[in-house]
């Protein structure tokens, strides 16, 4: 999994003069009470000043990691590969340990009693099994020439895609809220500290007073 930051719009300083817009005024360098602004402003539920700030990710992770992300849509802006249109060998993902299934059937996995990859029953080697196999089929499938829409079917659901995730530094908060926490699936999590990382590098004032 890989997650880039390609572009920035705005800073600490958008947001604070997107607040005080109300009253006719800008400021040009931030001072100690604009930082109290911005946490005001986050703490009291005033998202839309940080909505004047976006920023923009290029992600590659498993499809199976996208779908999860995918699903957070509000502020956010999503394009993706597509393998109706590029049939290129495609890239698969595989893990080095397996966790455990939860017992809470509201959450898919434990973070406890990890379960290493065994090789008396062999799971990982049966997994790049399974991906050799797909790949192959999927090769065959456009060498007859079936249409790459089609052929893509049989490809598993750790095969590596890529989007850009363009949105405001507020929605962006607002995944990382929810997926940076200890509860949330481990490979979206992932992804999610990536952005946290970038974000706060680049709206450090902002980002410490809307991530909770």
């Amino acid at each position: 999994m890989n997650v880039d930051l390609i572009d920035v719009m705005g800073s600490d300083l958008s947001v604070v003069n997107a607040a005080r817009v109300s009253f006719g005024k800008v400021h040009d360098e931030l001072t100690e009470g604009d930082k109290k602004l911005i946490k005001y402003l986050a703490t009291h539920g005033h998202w839309t000043p940080f909505g004047h700030a976006t920023l923009s990710y290029r992600v590659a992770a498993p499809v199976y990691v996208a779908r999860q992300l995918v699903k957070h849509q509000i502020g956010l802006t999503w394009n993706e590969v597509s393998r109706r249109y590029i049939d290129d060998d495609p890239e698969f993902e595989f893990p080095t340990q397996w966790r455990g299934r939860a017992e809470d059937k509201k959450q898919g996995s434990t973070n406890e009693d990890i379960v290493w990859l065994d090789r008396e029953t062999r799971t990982g080697s049966l997994v790049r099994d399974v991906c050799d196999f797909s790949l192959e089929v999927y090769k065959k499938m456009l060498n007859a020439g079936i249409c790459p829409e089609q052929a893509r079917m049989v490809l598993p659901q750790n095969t590596i895609t890529e989007w850009l995730w363009t949105g405001s530094l507020y929605a962006f908060a607002r995944v990382c809220n929810l997926r940076c926490k200890e509860d949330a699936q481990e490979e979206t999590r992932d992804v999610a500290w990536e952005i946290d990382k970038l974000a706060r590098d680049n709206f450090p004032v902002s980002w410490k007073a809307l991530r909770i």
